[in-house]
């Protein structure tokens, strides 16, 4: 019997007319005019009932596995989002120092200053150091002692302007460039106690910068707004 309610044809000589009741492996049958008889089977109603949860179930999961794939779907593409946003590959973000600059850098002496800061002209450059709350435009790389960029004004593709030695920037910074000259490049070796004291979190393709860790800078002081003005 295929269902649970199934139509059983019943031979017509046989008491016509009359309720019949039998019991065949717990189906109970019912006579009608001496034609028909619907049986329903309880047995098979909860093997059916059973099913229909099956197939509840069944479809719970595969609802399941389809969402966890299109959230797996959307993951990646998110990821991928995220991955171009945070600018490109580490080995390709554009660099003050290139390979070739690295090298040069291991026989260029290292000077060390009263505060623990520490430093290498690449490029020394011309004319007077700005004066202390003049605004600087700079273009920086900063990265932590691996290597690796945290942050960068030539992927942000503007250079930095701000007021030097007036605090807006980390002490070591500050420091660093208000002994620059203008068109000089140098990398500095920033000690913990002139980074960033909090810290700085994470984000995607950019290291973490734990609280009061080394860093370092490679800077070029780009211009000095109305100093060369003054000059004259």
């Amino acid at each position: 019997m295929a269902s649970s309610s199934s139509t059983l044809l019943v031979p017509l000589g046989s008491s016509s007319g009359k309720r019949i009741s039998a019991n065949y492996q717990g189906i109970s049958c019912a006579k009608v005019r001496g034609v028909l008889v619907r049986c329903s089977n309880s047995e098979l109603t909860v093997k059916a009932a059973r099913s229909r949860g099956y197939m509840d179930q069944f479809c719970l999961t595969k609802r399941r596995d389809m969402i966890g794939l299109l959230l797996g779907v959307s993951s990646l593409v998110t990821d991928s989002f995220e991955a171009e946003g945070a600018g490109l590959p580490p080995e390709e973000k554009p660099r003050l120092c290139d390979g070739s600059c690295e090298k040069e850098l291991e026989n260029i002496p290292m000077v060390t200053t009263e505060s623990g800061l520490q430093y290498k002209d690449i490029k020394v450059g011309q004319g007077p150091s700005p004066p202390v709350g003049f605004q600087v435009a700079a273009n920086y790389v900063a990265m932590v002692p691996s290597g690796q960029i945290f942050d960068s004004s030539l992927e942000k593709g503007q250079v930095y302007i701000f007021r030097v030695g007036s605090g807006q920037v980390i002490k070591g910074l500050d420091e660093g460039i208000l002994s620059m000259k203008i068109g000089g490049k140098r990398r500095l070796y920033i000690p913990g106690s002139l980074a960033f004291p909090k810290g700085l979190n994470s984000a995607p393709g950019r290291p973490r910068v734990a609280p009061s860790s080394p860093v370092i800078f490679d800077v070029s002081l780009e211009y000095v707004p109305g100093l060369e003005i003054e000059e004259e």
